[in-house]
């Protein structure tokens, strides 16, 4: 079977799909809600793919794909195989580097504000990330340093002020006095802003966009939308970093159809087990057991994990894991760690039965 016949006869179902070139090297690894539609994409209207995607598809020879149930499955497994294989283009189409973080320095006259690709902890500084897409982090910090007019020019504290403070861009820290304390305090919100404690900058950012849509200057609303997007992406990143590092035990239940239920048990980012449950054949009382079974035999005295540095394979299973249940199409439970104690049952049970 040639390579157009493959791509007729794929399934309209979820899977992950492996494209080889001329020597049978796996180039690029893909996941789709439906294969067919996804692989199709890629060789009909072409004239709108980046020159990186037109690139892969001038050495595509042949391609396997394998099914999953769902389409959660198949991002995890395209996850999964990118980390083992490390196929080409899925490296060219992401930045070379692993993760950026925002760094603020304190070992300096005053306080920076900068990204960085090295996470170095000397003490002095505090580090927010591992962010993934160095773009997005630098348009943030670049667009809150300019609205918060703390973008200065002067590389060092003077006792003068910088050609910005002139263009209305640096409140003039570069030169001591009362802005250095003003300063300060905006670097406190960045920081609060950062540790999802104070949104104030960015409710400040969408007044602007808001502002400048009534004003009809809509070049100008639209600057501030796409900043809004940048730096609400930040903060969605720290919260897929804490809710892997909480190494939660996660419940999931998706319907398949209508006869078959999929049950997946999750530890922080790692699936540590997955079953079909046949809901044609099984009454509540035995679909209960089955859940409350599994639940014990994989949650219940795990190994305690050392902590470990998020790299970027990690980030993406996390993130992959929260906006699945932020916008799951099935339920899910998230267990507490004193619930799988001997002692509490009865939490245990009610929670199985909410899930059902």
């Amino acid at each position: 079977m040639n390579l157009t016949e493959k791509v007729a006869s794929l399934p309209l179902s979820p899977g992950v799909y492996l494209m080889k070139d001329s020597l049978g090297n796996i180039i690029y690894v893909g996941k789709a809600k439906q294969l067919k539609k996804r692989v199709q994409s890629y060789f009909y209207n072409s004239k709108g793919h980046s020159p990186k995607v037109k690139q892969l598809v001038r050495n595509i020879r042949d391609l396997d794909f394998i099914l999953t149930d769902t389409e959660f499955e198949a991002f995890m497994l395209e996850c999964q195989l990118i980390k083992e294989i490390k196929p080409m283009y899925n490296r060219k189409m992401k930045n070379p580097k692993a993760y950026n973080y925002i760094v603020i320095r304190s070992n300096e006259a005053y306080r920076k504000l900068e990204v960085t690709y090295d996470f170095n902890e000397d003490g002095q500084s505090l580090h927010f990330g591992p962010y993934t897409s160095r773009s997005t982090v630098e348009r943030a910090v670049q667009g809150i340093k300019e609205s918060q007019k703390i973008l200065c020019s002067s590389p060092h504290a003077r006792t003068s002020h910088c050609l910005n403070h002139s263009l209305g861009l640096c409140i003039g820290m570069c030169a001591g006095g009362e802005a250095l304390k003003k300063y300060n305090e905006i670097i406190d919100q960045i920081i609060a802003l950062l540790n999802g404690t104070d949104r104030s900058i960015l409710c400040d950012l969408e007044g602007r966009m808001n502002e400048a849509a009534e004003r009809f200057d809509f070049e100008t609303a639209a600057k501030y939308r796409d900043l809004t997007g940048a730096v609400s992406s930040l903060l969605q990143k720290e919260k897929v970093i804490g809710f892997t590092e909480e190494n939660k035990n996660i419940v999931v239940l998706e319907h398949m159809d209508e006869g078959t239920l999929k049950l997946i048990l999750i530890k922080g980012s790692r699936i540590l087990f997955r079953s079909k449950l046949d809901t044609l054949t099984l009454d509540t009382k035995q679909l209960h057991a089955s859940i409350q079974s599994a639940i014990s035999d994989h949650f219940k005295n795990l190994p305690l994990e050392a902590s470990v540095e998020i790299s970027r394979h990690k980030l993406d299973e996390a993130q992959i894991i929260y906006s699945y249940l932020k916008s799951c199409s099935g339920s899910y439970l998230i267990i507490p760690e004193e619930w799988l104690s001997e002692g509490k049952c009865a939490e245990l049970d009610q929670a199985v039965d909410g899930l059902l």
